[in-house]
């Protein structure tokens, strides 16, 4: 008999997990303690944007694979196996993890389980808190030593989620017993049957293995740019540069497109955690450099003002600037850390009158910040702009015309954040362009 699935917390990452892993023939439950979010979702209605997902979603709510609940005695009573997907964030005014939706659902969970059962967690955490979890799941449960824990890190990129789960590139269990891993492989036959790694270790390694790569990442990508900040000085291309260094295997292109630099849920979050947690092991200086990297992250949203103001002749006040992009990157609804609402209110708050477009996230971008204006479309943003903003690199934004864009605008200047634009195109119809670390 497979084992019945539940998944605790559907954000992002637990919605996703929940419906995929129905997709692959399991009976999963949901569970979250927002009411709305599970009525949502129950209804096939999800929460937020990722391309793919919602036909999965309603495929399993449709042949009874795939429920949601608020009920943590349904939750117990249902599952072999229970996810936790809860968030992580930043502790307000730390860099430390917030890990109070990780410890309520121990909280919750444990004194439920009655039986058997494996508990695996799937957040982003500091290492160290699966042991810890362990020990107090194995004191709260009933079922005491039979309640175990194991550690199976996400991986998801926004934007190809249902692809990463469905076929990640590696599936790492972090586990303590023969049985933890027995009932991970059967879940995950699926996959390695696709010849998918699958990495067995510790706890604490597999713990270490999300955060590692999400530093690494973060840091490729603050190289590039502060590469970025070298070629404007030296009157060098950086995105000629990025190519070059991309044709030699052992760097690599992916990660290496210079711009306006990293943000949403994860990468800032997560670095500045590793940072905290290395403090606490007294290895701080081990990951000082990851100081930096996200020092360099910051100045290039500071640039991204500075050289539209220098557009502008040195003043923002009383001018109308065109912002192309509110989510922190493209296929996502997701404005968390968004480089792109960053620049916008800094600019705004500096006298500008700003008007910003996305394709999918402008309704999280109002919530957040009532006091923009939006458009609806890149041409409405840009109605009457003295300077256009490219931040997010959405495709549509990619493949605008310049000619059809200049017919809106008072005036044509445009700072490309991404380096998606081609600018010879751009300067041919008469637009002055700039962009991060181009002459």
């Amino acid at each position: 008999m497979a084992q019945r699935l539940t998944v605790i917390g559907t954000g992002y990452l637990g919605a996703t997990h929940a419906a995929c892993m129905a997709e692959l023939g399991f009976e999963v439950l949901g569970i979250d303690v927002d009411a709305d979010k599970i009525a949502r979702l129950s209804a096939g209605e999800l929460p937020f944007y990722e391309p793919g997902l919602e036909p999965i979603l309603r495929r399993n709510l449709e042949n009874g694979r795939l429920r949601f609940t608020t009920s943590y005695d349904e939750v117990a009573e249902f599952g072999d196996v229970h996810f936790i997907c809860v968030g992580t964030p930043q502790k307000p005014g730390e860099y430390a993890a917030d890990m109070t939706y990780v410890d309520d659902t121990i909280t919750a969970l444990a004194p439920r389980l009655t039986r058997a059962c494996l508990v695996i967690g799937k957040s982003t955490v500091p290492v160290g808190t699966a042991e810890r979890l362990a020990r107090r799941l194995a004191r709260l449960a009933p079922a005491g030593d039979l309640a175990e824990l194991a550690w199976n890190p996400e991986f998801l990129r926004e934007g190809f989620a249902v692809e990463d789960t469905l076929h990640p590139d590696r599936i790492v269990i972090g586990v303590e017993s023969d049985r933890a891993e027995k009932v991970l492989r059967e879940i995950y036959t699926p996959m390695t049957a696709e010849g998918i790694p699958l990495i067995v270790s510790d706890y604490p390694t597999a713990e270490l293995v999300k955060v590692s790569a999400n530093a690494f990442l973060a840091t490729k990508i603050s190289f590039i740019n502060a590469m970025a900040e070298v070629c404007e000085a030296a009157h060098a291309d950086v995105t000629k540069l990025s190519e070059a260094l991309s044709h030699d295997d052992r760097i690599g292109g992916k990660f290496l497109g210079p711009g306006l630099g990293f943000g949403g849920g994860c990468l800032p979050k997560d670095i500045r955690a590793f940072m905290a947690r290395a403090g606490e092991l007294g290895v701080d200086q081990a990951l000082s450099f990851l100081r930096e990297v996200d020092a360099i992250n910051i100045r290039r949203r500071i640039r991204m003002v500075d050289l539209a103001r220098e557009l502008l002749g040195g003043s923002f006040i009383g001018r109308t600037v065109g912002v192309l992009g509110a989510a922190f990157k493209p296929n996502s609804d997701d404005i968390r850390d968004s480089p792109a609402l960053d620049v916008a209110t800094t600019i705004r708050a500096q006298g500008g009158n700003v008007t910003v477009y996305d394709p999918q996230a402008l309704d999280n971008a109002r919530r957040a910040h009532p006091e923009l204006a939006y458009g609806t479309s890149a041409q409405d943003a840009a109605a009457h702009a003295h300077v256009v903003l490219l931040l997010t690199e959405w495709r549509e934004f990619r493949e605008l015309d310049p000619d059809e864009l200049g017919a809106v605008v008072a005036e044509r200047n445009i700072v490309d954040g991404r380096n998606a634009l081609d600018p010879e195109r751009w300067r041919t119809a008469g637009w002055h362009y700039r962009a991060l670390g181009r002459p």
